[in-house]
């Protein structure tokens, strides 16, 4: 297979060489590393190298350049590889265009000259902007490929389980000519759909998400039978819980059913993250993250699903679905939240062919130039509309409210009022859903008047509210009235708690009614439903486990 270029620009034929050696010296394993002295040649050779197949990962260009200025260049070049990371090159007195051109030309970072040593001024930039390329970059006939049926159920579950474990694919509807190619060569029928063909060539039929798992390299099982602590659910609480646990030397496990990031791993753009002036997209956070966790140590767990937790003495006894188990000294329940399923008649017919529960960056492709509904009014609605409103006609989002003011950040509520094929359909709610073996149409309800109207609708997306996911448990920890688990001082005046606590202390910050065992994110009551507050409430459980890890048992 052809390597990925990185292609690097400066007038300065000093410059260039000492870039061009620079990268070589880091890259030359994984990328080709073409450079040029003149912007105008750099352009001419995108020609060429477009229609070759070539792929540009990473354009690196000087500002100030004789017959372009870089920004320009970076621009003009976003038409022949519009997913290609840009930085620019520049002196310190060219900050101001850099910073400018993050807006203007999507600009991924600016890096000052000199950049001596490359190991601190180089390096560590370049490493996590082709690793963000390299996370959504698709080769020509590699990797894993999926024929199906675009409306099926099955087939949508399929592909969110590798989007949400960033695992790169390949979706063919199997009335595709290609599709039917493939399907002809392997004696593959309709009967066997879905299907994938993994890179080595094998086929699995209609598979189940453990059998994918299990070629994908996802590990379901546990290789220790004790853990000084296991997590249970990896959004980011979870992962944040797992760091700070592996850097700090715990044995720690981190077990989630689906794939990291929870709903937060669903959004196509966080652009309110501390340290992440661009924004980045939930998958890139999952992905750092179980990077990050597996460089110290973390073991992970997926797709594999908790059902229960016992207690024998001091240690917790945790029932995985599969049947087996494992043993810790302290839990972290980090389990989040899933959607509220939306109440409108017909709803469970076309759920997974037309109707999605978030889900909006793997099911975009298929939106291109569709009637588009949202429901909800929360900030992964709003980030889902604005991802959505590239590939489709219209974009309407339904809410119960006036208005948005109430309910989503202000930033998103600026974008989407300046994004013209997005359109808020306020005090309204769909109360049915309508089509064959698909959706094709979505009843909606005026809430003032009670008039209903029949609307051409090709996809459903729905992001209302939170339900927590705390079903599973059944050890008697106490829950608030809408299921969420408390912690802390929200236990103390429960006569429940009273007669369960059996330790000469308070229950600590994040602790629920069991000693040992915590609540962190959006499964506790009283969260802030933020990615920034479940982070740190993440990395606040592991100092607490720390805590009762130095207690005498």
């Amino acid at each position: 297979m052809k390597k990925p270029i990185i292609f690097a620009i400066d007038d300065d034929p000093q410059v260039i060489r000492a870039v061009s050696r620079d990268l070589r010296n880091q890259y030359k394993s994984n990328y080709r590393i073409l450079s040029t002295t003149s912007a105008n040649e750099a352009l001419e050779s995108l020609v060429e190298l477009k229609i070759r197949g070539e792929e540009v990962a990473l354009f690196l260009s000087d500002q100030k350049m004789p017959d372009m200025l870089g920004v320009e260049f970076l621009e003009r070049a976003k038409k022949y590889y519009p997913k290609a990371k840009r930085a620019l090159l520049t002196a310190y007195s060219d900050t101001d265009a850099a910073i400018k051109a993050i807006n203007d030309v999507q600009l991924d970072y600016y890096l000052l000259k000199p950049w001596d040593p490359p190991t601190e001024k180089l390096y560590p930039v370049l490493d996590d902007l082709v690793d963000d390329w390299q996370a959504g970059y698709i080769p020509n006939f590699q990797g894993i490929k999926i024929i199906g049926y675009q409306y099926a159920p099955k087939s949508h579950e399929i592909k969110d389980f590798l989007a949400g474990n960033l695992i790169p694919y390949l979706w063919m509807d199997f009335l595709e000519t290609k599709a039917e190619e493939i399907m002809t060569l392997n004696k593959i029928s309709t009967n066997d759909l879905p299907v994938i063909i993994l890179e080595n060539g094998s086929i699995l039929k209609n598979p189940t998400l453990q059998d994918i798992a299990a070629n994908i390299g996802l590990n379901p099982n546990a290789s220790s039978n004790l853990y000084d602590v296991v997590i249970i659910g990896a959004g980011p609480a979870g992962l944040a819980a797992a760091v700070y646990g592996g850097s700090e030397g715990l044995k720690t496990l981190l077990v989630e059913k689906r794939a990291p990031g929870g709903q937060a791993g669903t959004s196509s753009r966080i652009e309110n993250y501390l340290g992440f002036p661009k924004g980045l997209s939930g998958a890139d956070l999952s992905r750092r993250a179980i990077t990050q966790a597996t460089r110290f140590g973390v073991e992970f767990l997926s797709p594999q699903e908790v059902t229960d937790i016992e207690l024998k003495n001091q240690y917790k006894i945790i029932t995985l679905k599969d049947g087996n188990t494992v043993n810790a000294k302290s839990v972290v329940i980090t389990s989040g939240v899933d959607y509220r399923k939306l109440p409108a008649e017909n709803i469970d017919k076309f759920t997974g062919a037309g109707v999605y529960y978030g889900a909006a960056t793997t099911e975009a492709g298929a939106c291109v130039d569709k009637e588009v509904y949202i429901v909800g009014g929360g900030n992964s609605a709003g980030q889902g509309a604005m991802y959505l409103s590239q590939f489709a006609k219209n974009v309407y989002i339904v809410i119960r409210k006036k208005d948005l003011t109430s309910t989503m950040s202000s930033y998103l509520i600026d974008q989407i009022s300046q994004t013209p094929n997005i359109k808020i359909l306020g005090e309204s709610e769909i109360i049915a859903t309508e089509g064959g073996e698909k959706l094709e149409s979505i009843n909606l309800k005026n809430r003032n008047t009670n008039k209903v109207e029949k609307r051409k609708a090709n996809a459903l997306f729905v992001f209302i509210g939170a339900k927590p996911y705390t079903d599973w448990l059944k050890l008697g920890i106490l829950k608030n009235e809408r299921g969420f688990l408390l912690t802390g001082r929200d236990l103390v005046n429960k006569p429940e708690f009273k007669k369960s606590w059996k330790v000469e202390r308070e229950p600590h910050m994040l602790e629920t009614c069991v000693p040992r065992v915590f609540a962190a994110g959006d499964v506790r009551s009283g969260a802030m439903n933020r990615v920034a507050s479940a982070v740190g409430e993440g990395a606040m459980s592991i100092s607490f486990v720390h805590q009762y890890l130095a207690e005498t048992l």
